[in-house]
């Protein structure tokens, strides 16, 4: 262990310690409290508020799912289910929704509610945290989820109306990020900025105290309004306790040691210790440890700028053979130990509504040399090339395509950029091949789509490919307005099927949310935005 972690860690037992004292005196040790009351995680990325208003990153929207919640929340399968709205009414022109909230929601204690120390959530509430939601001088990174919102208000105390400015089929989606918590009138007045480290929500779990840097803690909050399957109360454990060890491998050792209880990815420092070449868990974890996979809302993608003046990255014919001349199966075996999925789909990914399976390109070298050779015949270019534009950390995926392209008659050069110098050439039409990533910011696959409108073209949208074609346009636009799920998915597999077909990306594979815990935790399950849900969590 390196003296960091050492450190770290001793702060934290110290911690566990004081805290189990503290709350179950000296006759229950605190090496029991925290084996069987205690859910314990390693954050290695920080955490940088506990506000909703900045859930941007996944480590702070991790923390703050244990603390509130909102209007709607999203199930394992990526449904919308109810959270403080028991139900919902849409109107005929898909413009006005109409929640009714649960009458036993109360937020966190706290001494400025006065003698109760708590009140109940009305729909005021809901007004004041949308209106500081959309308040330019807060500045929160959610502002955006409300843009396409016309107007909303309380029509009583346990009834909110949103009305939008155009129909948005994916706007419950929306709501269930975040952002869009149920925040106190009068302790975010009282604490101003200091609201995020002060936070008072409605959540399974309760706001105890953050040494940043050291430590976080959770209270159970025995108010809670959900029941499990079986009508007990929620949350289970007792507490949350975090550290914040930067190391990954650090962070490895200590779950393998026991001293926490979940960690999630998969790191290049520990994949070939704790997986075999093809996926599964070694031999000797399989007695300590449980492993759970699931499809990732993220699609690894190489884009080709179509408005390049080259015509190799013009040419149809190119970019399919691209597309058909490299064995993803093998790619993801060999290089990240069979974690990810093959992308043989569209660019929807796989756990979403709306994927592709099949409809993208397998592995058939011979119908990509064909593809070049008819390109040469009709181009009198006989030797093309194109340069693909990469970050170190794709080098090897991005190495192995070259070498797989290389043989059936493509050459490929490799050139490599800092994050930020990718980010910011791939937004201003610099680079006319790069790789890419997209993770959904919210789970439609509208939100995937969206890259190929033409109304999207970077650096104002997410169109980066600069994609155009009428037919796309026309069905996307239509899918924006229709509200019967069924219909709107059709739409979606056509727009994704003209998508593969033009061939703007060449999908890689879509990413797998990967999670090992400790073989006595039951109840946490996976999902495919990798939210962290704690309520439903036992140990045994």
């Amino acid at each position: 262990m390196t003296k960091q972690a050492s450190k770290y860690f001793r702060l934290w037992f110290g911690s566990v310690l004081i805290f189990g004292n503290l709350f179950f005196g000296c006759n229950e040790t605190a090496s029991q409290y925290q084996k069987n009351q205690v859910f314990r995680y390693n954050e290695h990325k920080n955490i940088g508020s506990l506000d909703p208003a900045f859930a941007k990153d996944n480590a702070d929207i991790s923390a703050i799912n244990q603390l509130f919640n909102g209007l709607v929340q999203m199930n394992p399968i990526m449904d919308v289910t109810p959270a403080i709205a028991s139900s919902w009414e849409i109107s005929e022109n898909a413009k006005v929704y109409t929640f009714q909230l649960r009458t036993d929601v109360f937020f966190h204690t706290h001494a400025l509610f006065g003698p109760e120390k708590t009140r109940n959530v009305t729909a005021n509430d809901f007004v004041f945290s949308f209106d500081r939601l959309r308040d330019p001088k807060l500045a929160s990174p959610g502002a955006w989820v409300l843009q396409n919102v016309e107007s909303y208000k309380a029509l009583n105390t346990h009834s909110f109306q949103i009305t939008l400015k155009t129909p948005f089929p994916a706007f419950l989606g929306l709501l269930t990020m975040k952002y869009c918590s149920v925040v106190p009138k009068e302790i975010v007045e009282h604490y101003s900025a200091d609201f995020r480290s002060n936070p008072i929500g409605t959540g399974p779990f309760k706001f105890k105290r953050w040494e940043e840097n050291i430590k976080l803690i959770f209270r159970k909050n025995e108010n809670y309004f959900e029941t499990d399957k079986s009508g007990e109360k929620l949350p289970h454990m007792e507490a949350v306790a975090i550290t914040f060890l930067a190391d990954k491998q650090s962070e490895f050792l200590q779950f393998v040691q026991g001293n926490i209880d979940y960690i999630t990815g998969l790191d290049a420092s520990y994949k070939d210790d704790i997986l075999r070449a093809d996926g599964v868990l070694k031999q000797s974890y399989t007695s300590t440890v449980k492993m759970l996979r699931a499809p990732y809302l993220n699609t690894e993608y190489l884009g080709f700028y179509m408005d390049s003046e080259l015509p190799e990255y013009q040419s149809e014919l190119i970019r399919q053979a691209v597309n058909y001349g490299f064995d993803r199966v093998k790619m993801m075996k060999y290089l990240r130990n069979g974690i990810g999925i093959p992308a043989i789909g569209g660019f929807i990914p796989k756990g979403l509504p709306g994927h592709n399976e099949g409809a993208g390109y397998d592995y058939q070298p011979e119908r990509a040399k064909q593809l070049l050779e008819t390109y040469r015949n009709e181009s009198g270019n006989s030797e093309p090339e194109i340069i693909l534009t990469t970050t170190s950390n794709y080098l090897s995926f991005s190495e192995f395509i070259q070498r797989e392209l290389q043989s059936i008659g493509l050459t490929i050069r490799i050139e490599v950029l800092p994050p930020s110098s990718l980010k910011s050439a791939k937004a201003n039409g610099k680079i006319d091949l790069f790789r890419a990533s997209w993770v959904a910011d919210y789970p439609d696959a509208q939100n995937y789509l969206s890259l190929f409108y033409s109304g999207n073209f970077a650096p104002n949208g997410p169109n980066y490919t600069h994609f155009k074609n009428e037919q796309f346009d026309a069905l996307y636009e239509q899918a924006m307005l229709e509200t019967n799920q069924e219909k709107r998915i059709n739409l979606y597999q056509k727009m994704d099927s003209l998508v593969i077909h033009k061939a703007p990306v060449v999908v890689l594979f879509y990413d797998e949310v990967i999670r090992f815990t400790s073989i006595d935790i039951e109840g946490l399950g996976i999902n495919p935005t990798n939210l962290l849900e704690l309520k439903n969590v036992r140990k045994n």
